[in-house]
């Protein structure tokens, strides 16, 4: 028999709801995670892999990866796939915000609670119960109106969602209605989720990065036209992430007209709101990036990692949407690592035997961040002893871009390396509580077991895939180099994503010509989390990529074989070596 219980949050959004428990002490990102048309779990990394949220009370410690979570739950709620109610064991912005949406445009919500540690691990223990929410309660079974009378909440000692904003002139006038429909109901939509943040009041932001521009689905486009239409339009300069499509070319690559129209019907509602059409998941790679110190509000995971640890600029890992709101009204919560103490690091981590010992190619980055990235799931990490290695710009890409696809955290630090970590007592203050984790270069194995996930004895690869992030002219430089003088074998593709601006500078500078020449395909404007058949081929068993955020959502978005590699290797294997034989060498003597 079921133990009963009664367990007491606080609801971040009210209602009620009743279910079967589907729960799971493991961070979940909906994007890359969960399919939007069925609601079935499809991150193969996760112990929910395969189970379905449609009518579920679905309990997880919090989302991590895409700020595009919320536009994925969005979609889940508007078709009827998603859970009933959602449970975390901590204040959850992505998710959150995402019914918030629903809420406010579409007037359709559920519940979101979150608990303290305790309760949810007490919970965690009924996965598959019956269990029903009412506001900020959890109990099990079917609800009993006299038993319900007699329930009494219990003191919570997590910060309530209802704190004072304090409002500048123009913040009341945008929620009175003066500069329109769009910025009224972006203003209140900044204002919950400054609620929930704990901010006590709003600041301007210098520009912004829209990730919203992603199509989920209707809901999606159905959102932006909605604001467009309502006279929406950005108060600061604001760039678009990658959309969905090539959207000059995907006719004539073959993407279907039911993807391609309403994908680029979503990026022209953004630029019709007088956004700049960058398309491009790495705007830090723009002459507009942000300089240190620099109050910004950016979504797309990678870039705001790279924004806040490499940048040093501030920004909060803002979900789908709630950068939209932000972009029309200038004006975002003053909370998160927008505030100096919230950039302060709260784990340690060690890496103890790198000294003497060659770490001779790229692969290294992402093993690291990826690794670094499961030890801190939600904390902001300060990583010792790389200091040597003196990474360049787009390893800490490759890093950060593998962290923040398995944490939720917005930054990081390497000490000696990012802007604010001159020293560890930069980041972590006189606080000598602070948990420290040593590693070894051999503990990278298990990342590299994680994300050469296909089978062991493939022979070859059918899809070499570069470019997520959006390649740098320097790596399509470095890419040209390793090609030289080599063939291509066939029946393999070599495709490189990369945004507008930096295909424009590669084919000036002849490298784009020198590719293609190898049978490189160059694709902008999308990215690889957003590209399926045709252009990943229906005959295509299995993918090589050198990028660890991929190399983990790619076989639940492709259903493909994944193997990871540096981009050396990644040659090797356009060439014809096997994925075997991939393995780098400095991992290969870490291993014996």
């Amino acid at each position: 028999m079921t133990k009963r219980f009664h367990l007491h949050g606080h609801a971040y959004v009210d209602g009620k709801a009743s279910g079967r428990l589907l729960a799971s002490n493991l961070e979940l990102s909906f994007w890359g995670g969960v399919d939007p048309q069925t609601g079935e779990v499809i991150d193969r990394h996760h112990p929910l892999s395969g189970r379905n949220l449609q009518g579920a009370i679905l309990a997880i410690p919090g989302g991590r990866g895409s700020c595009s979570g919320s536009g994925v739950l969005l979609e889940l709620l508007m078709n009827d796939r998603g859970p009933t109610a959602m449970v975390f064991q901590r204040r959850e912005d992505i998710l959150t915000l995402g019914v918030m949406i629903a809420e406010e445009i579409f007037g359709k919500a559920i519940p979101v609670v979150t608990l303290e540690a305790t309760d949810f691990c007490q919970l965690l223990e009924s996965d598959g119960c019956q269990v029903c929410v009412e506001g900020g309660d959890i109990f099990s079974g079917e609800p009993d109106p006299n038993q319900r009378q007699l329930l009494h909440p219990k003191t919570s000692h997590l910060s309530p969602p209802d704190a004072e904003i304090r409002l500048s002139e123009l913040d009341q006038q945008f929620l009175d209605g003066v500069y329109g429909e769009a910025a009224r109901a972006s203003m209140r939509i900044v204002i919950r989720m400054a609620t929930l943040l704990g901010a006590t009041e709003l600041m301007d932001i210098s520009q912004a990065h829209i990730d919203a521009c992603i199509y989920t689905g209707p809901a999606s486009l159905a959102v932006a036209q909605k604001l467009r239409d309502w006279g929406g339009r950005v108060r600061v300069p604001t760039s678009l992430n990658s959309i969905s499509v090539d959207q000059r070319r995907w006719r004539a690559q073959g993407v279907a007209v039911e993807l391609g129209t309403p994908a680029s019907r979503l990026a022209e509602a953004f630029t019709d709101m007088g956004a700049t059409p960058t398309f491009t998941c790495a705007p830090y790679q723009l002459e507009t990036a942000p300089g240190l110190g620099e109050q910004i509000a950016w979504a797309e995971s990678n870039a705001v990692v790279y924004a806040n640890s490499v940048l040093g600029a501030r920004t909060m890992k803002y979900p789908d949407f709630l950068d939209t709101a932000i972009a029309l009204t200038g004006r975002a919560p003053k909370a998160g690592p927008h505030v100096e103490t919230n950039r302060r690091a709260t784990l340690v981590v060690r890496l103890v035997d790198l000294q003497g010992r060659d770490v001779d190619d790229d692969s290294f980055y992402p093993l690291m961040g990826y690794h670094v990235g499961t030890l801190s799931s939600s904390q902001i990490p300060l990583v010792v002893g790389m200091e040597s290695l003196a990474p360049s710009k787009d390893d800490l890409k490759a890093f950060g871009a593998a962290f923040a696809t398995v944490s939720s955290a917005p930054m990081f630090h390497i000490q000696g390396v990012t802007p604010e970590a001159s020293s560890s007592h930069d980041v972590t203050g006189a606080d000598s509580s602070i948990r420290t984790v040593d590693i070894k270069l051999e503990d990278l194995a298990g990342a590299w077991t994680s994300l050469n996930s296909g089978s062991p004895g493939r022979q070859h690869v059918g899809l070499v895939s570069l470019g997520n992030p959006h390649f740098s002219l320097s790596e399509i430089r470095t890419l040209a180099q390793l090609c030289r003088n080599r063939t291509k074998a066939e029946g393999v593709s070599v495709m490189v994503t990369c945004g507008r601006a930096t295909h424009g500078l590669a084919e000036q500078a002849g490298l784009v010509g020198e590719l293609e020449s190898f049978g490189v395909q160059f694709i902008t404007d999308t990215c690889w989390c957003m590209i399926g058949e045709p252009i990943v081929g229906s005959s295509v068993a299995a993918v090589v990529t050198n990028s660890g955020k991929y190399a983990h959502y790619g076989p639940g978005l492709t259903g493909k074989d994944f193997y990871f590699a540096s981009l050396a290797g990644c040659v090797d294997a356009a060439c014809g070596r096997r994925p075997a034989d991939l393995v780098p060498g400095w991992l290969a003597r870490c291993m014996r």
